[in-house]
């Protein structure tokens, strides 16, 4: 083709493709002796106004496609899907010179045919316009590769982009009512084929284009792409749609297309917008929560990112609910293989066989709880799978799930108290963080790692308050190395993590980076950093020869960077890794490679997300009825609250104010009466999610009372 074809002249761009005109506490905090004196520094530069401190950085807008960052492969991506995952009928091939067809109506001519089908329902002229103007589909997104590929001036491409934009509203919109018509879904199929075919080049073009889509607009494209999956897998009217086997690659080109709008490459639209434009949830299709996923992630395992398709190959679409499901089962598999192999051992040597040998059995001391659970876990490191039971030594009493969930919180309760000593509490971000003194043994933070483990197995949510990067650092690597010397946990953090554990020291060192001075001279400090240890200030380079190396207004970056990496990966390396192999020896799975950190620790700590409504409409009641007085006061006073209160009378009742994967239905929350006298306050059980109320007689009596029991009740005995 020659190059005058490729360029348009102003009086041909109303012959271009439509655009439409749809709107679419306790202990003390961490004390870092430097960085105290570090931030006085700064605060009194700023008081002397000897120099100013700037806001912090901004990065530049991209203004041009040769300023896109560069393509290359995420750490987490290695673990997760390649590129290129489409079987090869999927794959279409793009003809090396397209024949750019005549357009024979004008952008405003098709606008208009397009709103008179709004109103008539009759879309027959739009399809006919598709189907005379181009051949195929090849052709369509052959002409437009050329375009972008071969077109020079700056208008031109403009041109094209905002052309190729309509052409995409056009067939996204979601209420666009053409699309109740299964001749346009086959369409819409075609479209999503040639977008997953493009070039990885051409897929990071519109990754930056469609991450300046308005948050509801960009919303609407993704759940136009949900819907066709859905639609594809359970149609209703499967007659209306072509057979599954004639469009095999329906669902994983919607399914890739819909990977370019998620956070699961490092440069698509979902992750290089910062903040994210939509929440990564809202990329789950809960219509897979139906489908045989244990049977996709067998197929995963044996094919891994090959050119059979799997969801699991694409782990944002799955929710969090399906992905506890795979880890649950195929440790339950593990166990089960475990177990069947012990048995016939058994059998095979004419000895008895106790069912005992299917469960995880914990027998400990109230006394010697930690010590105890140690030795019971280190001994049984192989049962780490089975079903877990715990018995409390000279009580009676079958374990149904309360002692279990008495254990845990028992524990958590003692192990992360301050006088402990295992982790530091920082008030600032009420969170917990891993104590830097050095011993010869760490086994308490294996036994940490693996009670998180065993709670994501056994379904109970523990009340725990880690950073995110803690969950970060645990998938760093997701599957355990096999050379036991390989380092586990040493994640690439930022200062946005430092952030969230220690909001001054990051404020601090976001200070250093965008101060306007002389660092050097107005500093005057080295690449070595302090830290207390057990009362101890002890001293630590951070490069070789660190204590000789001056931080420059030049290398500044490099000091906040490997500062970081020392006091969130380094000095507590042994602690961490004891808690990573404690974590992975109950949890060990492929499937953890499809987890996020952050639906980690929603499998740990529950999801913060509260329905009081729905709590309502599941609570069990025992001596009262749901028609009682004193409970409909209950609700009124409850769903009054706000978020905060009924916060606290979560974790009141349940020992954590956060919710179950699943939801409030594997809460099994209850609500006693308890005949005393009114003036008692309301009582729980948190080992069985129970609260006990006594029969108030008033709205303004109950409201009273249970507020004071929620709000008072941190550092009550365990009932």
């Amino acid at each position: 083709m020659s190059e005058n074809n490729c360029l348009f002249e102003e009086r041909d761009r109303e012959r271009l493709p439509p655009i439409l005109n749809h709107s679419l506490d306790r202990g003390p905090k961490l004390h870092f002796p430097f960085y105290g004196s570090f931030i006085s520094t700064l605060n009194h530069k700023r008081e002397s106004g000897s120099h100013s401190l700037s806001s912090p950085l901004l990065l530049p807008a991209v203004k041009q496609v040769r300023e896109l960052p560069p393509i290359c492969p995420d750490v987490r991506q290695k673990h997760r899907i390649s590129i290129d995952v489409l079987p090869p009928e999927v794959k279409a091939r793009f003809v090396s010179e397209p024949i750019i067809p005549i357009r024979t109506k004008t952008a405003k001519e098709f606008q208009d045919d397009v709103e008179r089908a709004t109103i008539s329902g009759d879309w027959k002229q739009v399809h006919d316009f598709y189907l005379t103007t181009f051949d195929s589909f090849l052709e369509l997104n052959g002409a437009f590769k050329v375009y972008t590929q071969k077109s020079v001036l700056k208008g031109i491409i403009n041109s094209l982009l905002r052309e190729w934009k309509g052409l995409l509203k056009c067939l996204s919109v979601s209420q666009n009512p053409q699309y109740t018509s299964p001749a346009t879904y086959v369409i819409y199929a075609h479209l999503l084929r040639q977008i997953a075919s493009l070039a990885e080049a051409d897929h990071h073009f519109l990754m930056h284009w469609f991450k300046k889509l308005p948050q509801k607009r960009f919303k609407q494209l993704v759940e136009r792409l949900q819907l066709f999956i859905t639609t594809r897998l359970f149609p209703a009217k499967p007659d209306e749609l072509p057979p599954m086997a004639k469009c095999s690659w329906w669902i994983p080109s919607a399914t890739k297309v819909l990977s370019l709008l998620s956070d699961e490459y490092y440069y698509a639209a979902n992750s290089i917008s910062s903040p994210p434009i939509i929440p990564f949830t809202d990329l789950y299709n809960l219509t897979l929560d139906h489908i045989d996923f244990m049977e996709d992630y067998h197929t995963w395992q044996a094919h891994g990112n090959s050119n059979r398709f799997t969801f699991c190959q694409f782990p944002f679409i799955l929710s969090t609910v399906v992905k506890k499901a795979i880890i649950q089962r195929d440790s339950e598999q593990q166990m089960i293989s475990m177990a069947r192999q012990t048995l016939v051992d058994k059998v095979s040597r004419r000895q008895r066989v106790d069912m005992s040998l299917l469960f995880l059995n914990i027998k400990v001391r109230r006394l010697q709880l930690v010590s105890d659970s140690l030795d019971e876990l280190s001994r049984k490191r192989a049962d780490l799978k089975k079903k877990l039971k715990v018995t409390f030594v000279g009580e009676a009493g079958l374990d149904m799930g309360g002692l279990t969930k008495e254990w845990f919180l028992l524990l958590i309760r003692q192990i992360f108290h301050t006088d402990y000593g295992m982790f530091t509490y920082v008030k600032e971000s009420q969170c917990h963080w891993f104590s830097s003194w050095k011993c010869d043994n760490y086994s308490e933070f294996r036994l940490v790692g693996a009670l998180m483990g065993l709670a994501v197995y056994n379904s109970i949510t523990l009340d725990i308050r880690f950073p995110p990067c803690v969950y970060k650092k645990l998938l760093t690597p997701p599957i355990v190395p096999c050379d036991l010397d390989t380092p586990v946990g040493m994640a690439t953090l930022t200062l946005d993590d430092l952030q969230q554990i220690m909001p001054d020291l990051a404020h601090g060192l976001g200070e250093l980076l965008s101060y306007e001075g002389n660092v050097e001279e107005d500093f005057y400090t080295t690449f070595q950093v302090f830290q207390e240890e057990l009362g101890v200030i002890k001293s630590y380079n951070l490069k070789p020869g660190g204590d000789k190396i001056p931080v420059t207004n030049l290398n500044r970056k490099e000091y906040v960077q490997l500062y970081i990496d020392f006091l969130l990966n380094k000095s507590i390396y042994r602690q961490f890794a004891a808690f990573y192999h404690g974590f992975h020896s109950v949890c060990a799975s492929n499937a953890l490679m499809l987890l996020r950190p952050e639906e980690v620790e929603i499998l740990v700590c529950g999801s913060p997300n509260l329905d009081m409504g729905s709590l309502q409409r599941l609570v069990q009641y025992e001596g009262y009825s749901k028609t009682d007085p004193t409970i409909r006061a209950f609700w009124d006073v409850v769903l009054a609250f706000p978020l905060e209160l009924q916060k606290k009378l979560l974790h009141f009742t349940t020992g954590s104010d956060r919710v179950p994967v699943c939801g409030m239905a594997d809460l099994n929350f209850k609500i006693s009466k308890i005949d005393v006298s009114t003036d008692w306050l309301p009582v729980s059980h948190t080992c069985f999610n129970q609260i006990c109320l006594p029969p108030y007689k008033s709205k303004k009596e109950l409201r009273q009372k249970l507020t004071i029991a929620i709000s008072n009740a941190e550092g009550f005995g365990l009932e």
